[in-house]
């Protein structure tokens, strides 16, 4: 920079800079507004499928529940299983936003309890959809979905990494393919013994999440 540099003034001065803070530009209210719809649509997706699973979820209802016709929601989702796109896409943010959160100083061990706890809490709660492992339609809709892809590979390579190190420090059986403990993992967010056992009436959600996280990471034996 020269010295003429140094002392420039004025605004042609002013204009010339890279750094110049411009405000953020607004999204338009009509955008806002649509977006708060699409919201309001998949937070409705999001109870039915907690609530009744996907088979048995009806566009009928989510536009019920939302307020809007039919027609309405056919111009922010198409099908069914854009819907159900669109939750899953929402599940695996939060997700992602949940392990941000975790302290990165904790053992590994304590990460996976952590990530288990997370998902039965939510199931519990009655906020994880629940999706058929046998749908060619759906199947189809989401690995056509590169946000829940990319969601996807991100949030379970990152778990992934814990069970590695668990197994190589032998808090996980080395010799069970990290592969298998990580859908053991996620078959926790739709375990049928959580909403037995809430069923029953007899025993506290907190109880509940730590009973069955000792099984899964404890087994059933006596210690």
């Amino acid at each position: 920079m020269t010295m003429q540099d140094d002392h420039r003034s004025g605004p042609s001065a002013l204009a010339t800079g890279a750094d110049i803070q411009r405000p953020p530009r607004r999204s338009s209210f009509k955008a806002q507004m649509l977006q708060a719809r699409e919201d309001a649509i998949v937070q409705a997706v999001n109870r039915l499928l907690a609530e009744k699973g996907f088979d048995l979820m009806t566009v009928d209802e989510v536009a019920a529940q939302v307020g809007i016709a039919k027609a309405s929601l056919y111009k922010h989702f198409p099908s069914k299983e854009d819907l159900a796109a669109a939750a899953m896409v929402r599940m695996l943010a939060q997700a992602e936003d949940f392990l941000d959160q975790l302290p990165a100083q904790a053992e590994p061990i304590e990460q996976l309890k952590a990530v288990a706890r997370w998902m039965m809490r939510l199931q519990l709660a009655g906020q994880m959809p629940t999706l058929p492992s046998q749908n060619s339609s759906l199947r189809a809709r989401l690995m056509a979905n590169q946000t829940y892809l990319d969601l996807l590979v991100h949030v379970s390579d990152r778990i992934g990494l814990w069970i590695e190190a668990c197994q190589a420090n032998g808090s996980i059986n080395p010799k069970l393919p990290p592969i298998l403990v990580l859908y053991t993992l996620y078959a926790r967010a739709c375990d049928p013994v959580l909403e037995f056992m809430k069923a029953s009436g007899q025993f506290e959600d907190e109880a509940i999440v730590e009973w069955v996280t000792g099984t899964c990471f404890d087994g059933l034996r006596s210690r």
